[in-house]
């Protein structure tokens, strides 16, 4: 059985949103099949934004961030279940991951060396949702965002491999039916 952290990115703290369903669908199925489940919703968390260099390299990271690192760092997988915002992750979920993946946590920079990643030996899926067909994203767009996301945010940490699940034209009943079905199969196995 898998240690899973799943990392809820959308940023409205109300809930409700689809994403949310998602993420419960993964997780209650996850549970079921005898994986240990840790969640982190990011909406919740208390994320300041950081404005300089000085502040990213040696700030102090908040309490309940530490613990998302803790969390981060417990898990064999991540699972990231994010909308698609202007083609992106939402600010808030990317002002979280530059809170909690600091140097000395995700990675150790040296000078004239290329940072050493400190996140190798975990996984992650990262589970987009957005309006649009999610072909038109992948092959219009370039998939920048996730992409992005997946070789620039994760991939920098040694977080490998990183598979992508894009839920497109969630407005359609039919899809969020299907979509949760997914990802309840999903969540089974661990994935």
């Amino acid at each position: 059985m898998s240690r899973i952290t799943l990392i809820q990115g959308h940023p409205d703290p109300a809930g409700g949103h689809f994403c949310h369903a998602l993420a419960d669908a993964y997780a209650a199925s996850a549970a079921e099949a005898g994986h240990e489940l840790s969640r982190i919703d990011v909406a919740q968390l208390p994320i300041e934004w950081l404005m300089s260099e000085r502040e990213f390299q040696s700030g102090a990271v908040a309490g309940p961030l530490r613990l998302a690192q803790e969390q981060i760092r417990w898990a064999g997988h991540l699972v990231i279940v994010h909308p698609l915002w202007l083609g992106m992750i939402p600010a808030r979920l990317k002002a979280f991951f530059e809170q909690v993946l600091r140097p000395g946590f995700s990675h150790r920079a040296e000078s004239q060396r290329f940072p050493e990643a400190l996140l190798r030996g975990r996984s992650a899926r990262v589970i987009v949702t957005m309006g649009m067909p999610a072909p038109v994203y992948r092959w219009w767009y370039g998939g920048h965002g996730t992409r992005a996301l997946r070789r620039s945010i994760l991939g920098f940490c040694g977080i490998a491999p990183v598979r992508e699940t894009r839920i497109g034209l969630v407005g359609v009943p039919a899809v969020r039916e299907r979509a949760l079905r997914r990802l309840a199969d999903l969540g089974r196995r661990g994935g």
